[in-house]
């Protein structure tokens, strides 16, 4: 776990979803003078209207806090929330009280995909989300637009090793269950009132064998129609929202 540290975001997309969805935790906006671009108009506009401030400042100064990427004339100095890691899961789910609820993802790596499996985590008051680091889209600006902010306000705990965190969980007294289209089982005669962790695979490929291999039980998710599979954020939103139905929340 590391608490917020200040970085620069670069670039228009990058610095107006800082604005709009943790407006709290961008410190300054700096752009460039006699900008005529209407985009950045609006994001000095809004950045004066939520009191952050705005320097005036040239091409090279951007281009040295910009750190090469490209700034298209704007950078904001944002605090990073606090992030998450797999040292602090057992807190999260003793925090929960015996009704965690985690959502595992194992290798979704397209940004909006994430960024909508986090908006669905937040929305069903998910204990946390899982993703491990080397096979996960970052969360990044396109996530924190996608979510509507829900990327920094649910933990997202990034994993080194996804197997060994999902043996941690168990031990902990989550029950580990995995969505896999080719069993016969289904989500809807699962017990999801307990402690709780969902794990869906990434797109395409779905859940890596290991992964499999360390969850309690795989269920399906009933299609009646003609369609062999759900995209990954849907599937999420249906798992989530059929234990919250359970929970009676």
């Amino acid at each position: 776990m590391s608490n917020g540290q200040g970085r620069w975001v670069a670039g228009i997309n990058a610095v107006a979803s800082a604005l709009e969805h943790d407006a709290e935790n961008v410190r300054e906006v700096l752009v460039e003078p006699g900008a005529k671009n209407p985009r950045l108009q609006e994001i000095v506009k809004e950045a004066h209207e939520r009191g952050i401030p705005v320097r005036k400042v040239n091409q090279q100064a951007l281009d040295g806090v910009g750190g090469g990427v490209r700034h298209q004339g704007v950078v904001a100095r944002y605090d990073a929330v606090r992030t998450w890691d797999e040292g602090d899961l057992a807190e999260l789910v003793e925090q929960a009280a015996g009704k965690a609820l985690v959502l595992v993802l194992d290798g979704v790596q397209d940004p909006h995909n994430l960024g909508a499996c986090l908006r669905s985590a937040a929305a069903a008051g998910a204990t946390a989300v899982v993703i491990p680091k080397d096979r996960s889209a970052p969360v990044n600006a396109t996530v924190r637009k996608t979510s509507s902010g829900a990327a920094d306000r649910i933990p997202v705990v990034r994993v080194t090793n996804l197997a060994r965190t999902l043996k941690a969980m168990r031990d902990m007294g989550v029950w580990v269950y995995g969505l896999a289209g080719d069993t016969k089982a289904t989500l809807f005669q699962l017990d999801l009132k307990g402690n709780v962790a969902l794990v869906l695979g990434g797109e395409g490929e779905g859940m890596r064998r290991l992964t499999r291999e360390h969850c309690d039980g795989l269920a399906s998710i009933p299609m009646p129609g003609d369609m062999e599979s759900l995209n990954v954020s849907v599937a999420a939103g249906v798992a989530l929202f059929e234990a919250v139905r359970q929970r009676g929340e």
